[in-house]
């Protein structure tokens, strides 16, 4: 029964996560099933008859017959057509291809990064600072004691993402 349930989820164009999703089982079970680690039970093939009325159950237990009920399926499913969940499931949503960019603001310039002093007694000096002759006296003589304070850098939100239980998600 592993080889056709693969066959049919082959013939259909779907693959295993589809195939659990469309007939309302975990995907887990649906792979344990194809592997051969478990054994399709009751609730799973209830709900594969009901959402793949065209499927020839028969088939699907024991190899006789066609997999589908009649020719029209079978030629519909392995191509001709597209199933019900693909058809229209696009058509709500806007273009937004078609649509013009907004201008892109301009990017604020980084500030350099401060330089710390190395101890908390010390304060850097630029060169001018360290060569002028009020500073030189003061230096050698104590050292200033400054605590330094951190630098808040302001932040703001790039991208929010919203992820939906049922596997979608939103980008603002």
């Amino acid at each position: 029964m592993n080889e056709r349930l693969q066959q049919f989820l082959a013939a259909e164009n779907i693959n295993q996560a589809q195939f659990a999703d469309s007939i309302g089982v975990a995907r887990a079970s649906v792979s344990h099933i194809l592997a051969g680690r478990n054994k399709p039970g009751y609730d799973f093939l209830i709900s594969m008859m009901k959402r793949y009325p065209e499927l020839n159950i028969e088939w699907l237990l024991s190899g006789k017959g066609k997999m589908y009920k009649n020719a029209v399926n079978a030629a519909g499913a392995r191509g001709g057509t597209q199933s019900p969940a693909q058809i229209n499931l696009f058509e709500d949503l806007p273009d937004f291809f078609g649509q013009e960019l907004p201008a892109q603001p301009e990017q604020e310039s980084v500030p350099e990064p401060q330089h710390l002093p190395k101890t908390p007694g010390e304060t850097p000096l630029s060169a001018q600072d360290r060569d002028s002759p009020a500073n030189t006296g003061a230096m050698e003589g104590k050292k200033q004691e400054i605590s330094p304070e951190p630098a808040v850098r302001q932040r703001s939100a790039v991208k929010i993402v919203i992820f939906y239980d049922d596997n979608t998600f939103q980008e603002f």
